[in-house]
Formats: structure tokens, sequence, C-alpha cells
């Protein structure tokens, strides 16, 4: 019989969703799938993950409620509402939702799953879909402290590291600024291979200069490894770093920070959409830079 404390659904399955959930059931835990998608339940099914045929459904019984969810819309549709995930939860059960949305949806999630008495954890996680199966994403966490503390387990099931920051929407905020630093420096990196470029350096030889260099951060290896051989399939698209630099101009808006890096890159990638690259990883901007430059196809 399984302990009731390791029963776990999970809304949400796609290239995020669906591998933390092997990961969890594979810790042990009972999980319970629930996806829109017939595709994505079938999927979760061929990867012994069991599902469920409504939102009610699937969190029935359930300790914890993990979802994975596109934006601020699919957060309001899913959560929200008469016929919303948080209506159809027990008072008492741990809500961790791992999306990147804004402060302001997170905000209205809160509102009523304290009216509810769910307890709501804001916990984005930092990662992409390439790695996600391996364990090695990490999360920023946000909400009530015993609840997170009494998850601790079930976000080591899926998360190496997890950092709890606070009782409100501090989590949203900490994925919003990891991800205008990784924007900002995805656009940095294209202005200086197309500058090294244009100054006579090879393409193998300028990607070594920075792998050795003073500006070597773990993103800029990460981006150099498949800028090697030219490999721009999406780990995270142009079209999701555009709507992450939406949020991030939104949440700066609101709070009165100018964020002038953020609104340039947004165009950037605005651009790179037009281009026909919105499903083109976000390192992308490489390429844009190449055209804005005059520059083809270097020799690998």
């Amino acid at each position: 019989m399984t302990d009731a404390s390791k029963t776990v659904a999970f809304i949400g399955i796609g290239k995020m969703g669906l591998p933390m959930s092997v990961l969890v059931a594979k810790a042990g835990y009972a999980v319970t799938a629930f996806d829109q998608s017939a595709a994505r339940l079938n999927e979760a099914r061929a990867q012994g993950i069991s599902t469920a045929a409504s939102l009610a459904g699937a969190v029935n019984g359930k300790a914890a409620v993990v979802t994975s969810l596109p934006d601020d819309a699919a957060l309001r549709a899913v959560l929200l509402g008469a016929t919303g995930l948080i209506g159809a939860m027990a008072p008492g059960v741990v809500l961790i939702e791992t999306s990147t949305v804004s402060a302001e949806a997170s905000a209205e999630v809160d509102a009523a799953a304290q009216a509810r008495g769910v307890l709501y954890l804001r916990a984005p996680v930092s990662g992409n879909a390439s790695i996600v199966h391996t364990g090695a994403l990490t999360c920023f966490v946000s909400g009530p402290k015993d609840a997170f503390e009494s998850t601790k387990p079930l976000f080591a099931s899926f998360t190496r590291a997890q950092t709890y920051l606070g009782p409100g929407e501090e989590a949203r905020y900490a994925k919003l600024a990891v991800n205008l630093m990784i924007a900002v420096s995805a656009a940095m990196m294209a202005e200086s291979l197309a500058l090294a470029r244009k100054g006579g350096i090879a393409w193998q030889d300028i990607l070594k200069v920075l792998d050795d260099s003073a500006v070597a951060s773990p993103m800029v290896k990460y981006k150099t490894a498949p800028l090697r051989t030219r490999d721009f399939e999406s780990t995270f698209s142009c079209k999701q770093m555009a709507k992450d630099l939406d949020l991030i101009l939104g949440a700066g808006h609101a709070v009165g920070v100018p964020l002038q890096l953020a609104a340039q890159v947004r165009e950037t990638y605005g651009s790179l959409v037009a281009q026909g690259d919105a499903e083109t990883d976000f390192i992308a901007t490489v390429k844009h830079l190449e055209r804005l430059s005059g520059l083809g196809e270097p020799k690998l």
C-alpha cells in the first residue's frame, strides 16, 4: 500500500513536466498525470506513468500537486475558476507550480489557494528540456516555508538544488532575473562572435578564446559547445525567450526598474521570430548578428 504522503499529481506533462514526473515516479512516489493533450497522456503511459481523465481525478487523494504550464493564460485557465485545479484540491494539499509566469498571475493563484486552504509553493525550475531527465534542474522556491520543508524530498527527486527565497512571489522575480541575464548574454555573445569574425578570426578559434577567457561562464560554455557545429536545435526557443522578456519587462514596469538592455534584446528576439526563427534555439542571436553584419556561414 502506497504511503499517502508519497502520492503526487502532475498537471501538464510536456517537454518539462513528463520527464520530471518520470523522475518523481522513479524516486518511489505514486504519480498520476493529467494533460489536455491525448498524445501527451499516451506518452506518459508509455513511460509507466498512471494518467487520469480529468483534473479532479488526477488530484483526488494526492498529498502534493505539481504543475508545469506554458504561460500566464494557461496558469489562470488550469488553476483558477469554478472548474479549476485549486477548487478540486483538498485543504492542506501542497501545490508546487514550476512554470515561468508573472508575479501578477502568481498572486492571483495565491489568493485562490489561500481561500481554499491549499499550500502554494512558487517553484520555477531553471534548466531546459535537454537536461531535465538527468535531474540536473535547479529551482527557486517561495511560499509557506513549512510546506517547503515538508516537500524537500519530493523536490530532491527532480531537482539537484532548491533555494528558498521567502513567503511571497520572490521565486518569480528570481526566475525572471536569471532569464534576463541569459537573454542579454545571448545577445552579447552574438555581437562578440560577429566582431571577431569580421576581424579575421576563425570560427573555432574565437569559440576557444571565449571558453578560455574571463567571460567563460557556465552560460557561455553551455552555448559554445553547440555553436562549434552550428547546432541551433532548440533547447529553449526564440519564441519562448521573447515571452519571458515580455514578463521581465512587465515586472520591471510594475516595480519601477528601468530594464533598458531587456527592452533592446526583446526587439532582437522579435526580429528573429519575424524572420522565421521562432522555434530555433535562443542562441540564434548569433545568426541574427551575422545577417546584420553581412556574414555568411563560417568554415567549421
